[in-house]
């Protein structure tokens, strides 16, 4: 008997939220516009028709910033909540984030040294001249 006191509960909270789903989709139905014009059909982002293709090809450059803001974003978030417990964390807390801030500058330096930092047009090397 105690058993089948659970389903009912679980019977009865279905019930409950299938009559919501159902009332909500009604009330919406008989209370919602019914106009038909071009705008409302297509799809809007905060209220504004979107204007334009919208499959346009986005350079690598700003994948590559989204990235470094995630990345950067993450370990900034690591650092303040070792900043917080730095007290707590002692000198090992201490050399671990030592560890962890090169590791960060060392990526950083790599980033920088091979270019993926750089945004405008690589220059052209200049023709070598012959001496002659």
């Amino acid at each position: 008997m105690e058993d089948t006191a659970h389903y009912w509960v679980l019977l009865v909270y279905t019930v409950a939220v299938i009559g919501l789903i159902a009332g909500m989709i009604g009330v919406s139905y008989f209370l919602g516009q019914r106009h038909l014009k071009r705008a409302t059909r297509e799809p809007f982002e905060s209220g504004i028709v979107s204007v334009g293709y919208a499959r346009f090809r986005l350079p690598i450059q700003f994948y590559l910033l989204a990235m470094f803001f995630v990345i950067f974003d993450l370990e900034a978030a690591f650092l303040y909540a070792w900043a917080t417990a730095v007290r707590a964390a002692g000198w090992t807390g201490y050399n671990v984030m030592l560890v962890f801030i090169i590791t960060l500058l060392a990526a950083l330096v790599y980033l920088w040294r091979t270019g993926a930092l750089d945004w405008g047009p690589r220059p052209r090397p200049l023709p070598k001249q012959r001496h002659g």
